[in-house]
């Protein structure tokens, strides 16, 4: 499955506004309420949640957050970019620059494990990241994707 099939452009935000990790997962959140037709309030509960469980900043400046919800039968994922740098406990407490939020029906467990996998795959690329870090739209973002998704 290429990435580009289940993230739309509205669900890239090239410039985060949000300072805390709490606020990230609401602005993420409502940037991919709009493409799934799910309330932000719904998608932000289960993020929370699953943050509960421990965090899904995987360290590197990476975080993936994501969970799965009853009220959707397809797969959404956003991106989000923060060139500050955000504190969301991640495993080697350095802040997230690079999100990429991940919401799938209840009973997807295969293929939300295969788009982590996927999404985790490009992230182990140094060059990937660094270009997702200089970018500065969504158009940008979308080709520096788009260029990646097509090798693996």
């Amino acid at each position: 499955m290429k990435l580009l099939n289940i993230l739309n452009k509205d669900g890239i935000i090239a410039a985060l506004k949000a300072k805390d990790k709490k606020s990230v997962l609401e602005e993420l959140a409502s940037s991919v309420s709009k493409t799934a037709g799910i309330e932000t309030k719904e998608i932000v509960k289960v993020l929370l949640e699953r943050e509960g469980l421990g965090s899904t900043g995987i360290g590197g400046g990476i975080a993936i957050p994501h969970g799965k919800l009853n009220s959707i039968d397809s797969i959404f994922v956003g991106f989000g970019l923060s060139r500050k740098g955000i504190d969301f406990d991640s495993l080697d407490n350095k802040p997230v620059h690079i999100f990429f939020l991940l919401i799938t029906s209840e009973n997807s467990t295969g293929i939300h494990l295969k788009v982590l996998a996927r999404i985790s795959k490009f992230l182990k690329q140094e060059n990937f990241k660094k270009s997702l870090t200089k970018a500065n739209s969504r158009e940008e973002i979308l080709k520096i994707i788009q260029a990646i998704d097509k090798d693996f």
